[in-house]
């Protein structure tokens, strides 16, 4: 083989080069040590219901909080520029609010997964090579490995404060933590579900056996196509939908 399994792979697929992006989708069935310290390690590997133990709570909580920050009745909307024309934020706007977070994420998972987890690295960029294996390049040479199959609650809590961040800078207080919570939500059950897709057994016909052999095709026939895990819909106007006679043949 290219890399020596009995040491971490992270600090070897750098030197593949022009090699890796060939060679990261030739998928094994084993699993991947990535790094040299045992705790760090441990913090690459998560079971899948923790991050429904860590993150659930904080879904529930923070939805209480925005609703009975609504519920007040201070938020307006454009109030920063004019009072006259302020628009006001009922407590009923919350589990619309909400479900457009939830709409927003599965626009950033799409966007998350095509542009970032499967950007072709340059060949001669070791450090972006070493990054984009242990994003994502790992799930794909190892995508049976189940305690990588979810995203660790400590990287998670950085991206998840950023975002967080983001949304604080662009919409009021209440209004953006509304946002927020939903996104969150939908982050949970997307990685619920990715979890799902890999080892769970739905029946035919379903939903989610559709999900599930889509996302299969993902991983061993249509790596540069099918980045959509909770919904196919990104897929459509992105045009990245895998072709659906590839479905009709195994039928």
């Amino acid at each position: 083989d290219l890399v020596d399994w009995r040491k971490p792979l992270l600090w070897q697929v750098g030197y593949l080069g022009e090699k890796y992006d060939e060679w990261v989708h030739q998928p094994v069935d084993r699993p991947i040590r990535l790094f040299h310290s045992d705790f760090l390690e441990s913090l690459s590997k998560t079971a899948w219901y923790v991050v429904f133990m860590v993150w659930a709570p904080v879904v529930l909580y923070l939805s209480w909080v925005s609703y009975t920050s609504l519920a007040q009745g201070d938020t307006r909307l454009f109030s920063s520029f004019t009072t006259e024309y302020s628009i006001p934020v009922h407590k009923y706007f919350f589990p619309f609010i909400f479900l457009l977070g939830m709409f927003l994420w599965s626009l950033l998972e799409y966007l998350i997964h095509r542009f970032v987890f499967h950007m072709k690295p340059p060949a001669s960029n070791y450090y972006l090579i070493t990054l984009h294996f242990l994003l994502h390049g790992q799930h794909h040479k190892s995508p049976f490995d189940s305690s990588r199959l979810v995203f660790p609650p400590v990287p998670a809590s950085l991206v998840i404060g950023f975002f967080y961040g983001v949304l604080r800078l662009l919409l009021p207080e209440v209004l953006g933590l509304s946002v927020f919570v939903g996104g969150l939500c939908g982050y949970v059950i997307y990685d619920m579900m990715h979890y799902y897709l890999h080892y769970g057994s739905p029946k035919k016909g379903t939903y989610l056996y559709g999900l599930k052999a889509y996302h299969v095709k993902h991983h061993f026939e249509h790596q540069k196509s099918g980045f959509g895990i909770s919904t196919r819909f990104w897929d459509h106007p992105f045009r990245t939908l895998i072709p659906e006679e590839t479905f009709e043949k195994e039928d």
